[in-house]
């Protein structure tokens, strides 16, 4: 993860748990499971600070928002589609400079609490 700037971020979404169809035996295409995401994105929030003004920030409760629709209205067979489809819903935002996405599927192999992906990407 780059190094925190001056002027720059870090906003983390922390333990959001969705439910989606995920997966490739029987059980898992027909029934939901749970799926937990942490997200790491940067941006300059300069102007954020400065005017103390909701339009000059990156609106997380939007970028959340768009990932639980997704999320929950799609399948997906991997772990890594899922988490690069939710790394595009935030690079999407022009002014996001760096986002890292990490997607958990709990009890995913019997001895284990959760597999888990990460992605990131930049501009």
């Amino acid at each position: 993860m780059p190094r925190l700037e001056p002027g720059m971020a870090r906003i983390r979404v922390k333990d959001l748990r969705l439910r989606t169809f995920i997966g490739i035996k029987e059980e898992e295409i027909n029934n939901k499971q749970d799926v937990l995401i942490n997200l790491t994105i940067l941006y300059p929030a300069v102007d954020a600070v400065r005017d103390n003004d909701i339009d000059h920030a990156l609106n997380y409760r939007t970028i959340t928002k768009a990932i639980i629709s997704h999320v929950e209205g799609n399948r997906f067979t991997l772990l890594e589609r899922l988490t690069q489809e939710i790394l595009d819903l935030v690079m999407a935002h022009d002014s996001v400079r760096y986002a890292e996405v990490e997607v958990d599927k709990p009890h995913a192999l019997r001895f284990a609490e959760s597999v888990s992906i990460t992605l990131a990407g930049h501009r």
